[in-house]
């Protein structure tokens, strides 16, 4: 007998979360947007950044929502990301951050 609880279950993840400083110069802009979204997309895993640990999110998938916002040079990105390959993803999401996306 198949028990729906069990599959929704195993399909569930907890968040994971974390913080990056934008080190480059011009913060999240165009180019670093893209190659944030270009990034995120190769993960199955929902990612999401905001300004603050509260939020509001936005979908990292998204350039035109991740281009909205705006971070400067100096703010803190905050992630929360959760799926089957959220480890990665989030790993992943950080050391572009930390290596200011190519540009620093």
């Amino acid at each position: 007998m198949h028990d729906a609880n069990a599959n929704r279950a195993a399909q569930t993840f907890v968040p994971l979360t974390a913080s990056a400083v934008l080190v480059n110069p011009v913060g999240l802009h165009a180019r670093p947007s893209v190659k944030l979204t270009q990034c995120a997309k190769g993960f199955v895993a929902k990612i999401e950044v905001a300004l603050a640990a509260e939020g509001p999110w936005t979908d990292a998938k998204s350039p035109v929502k991740v281009m909205r916002v705006k971070a400067p040079q100096g703010a803190t990105l905050h992630f929360r990301i959760a799926g089957p390959d959220g480890e990665a993803a989030l790993a992943a999401m950080l050391a572009l951050v930390h290596d200011g996306f190519g540009e620093a």
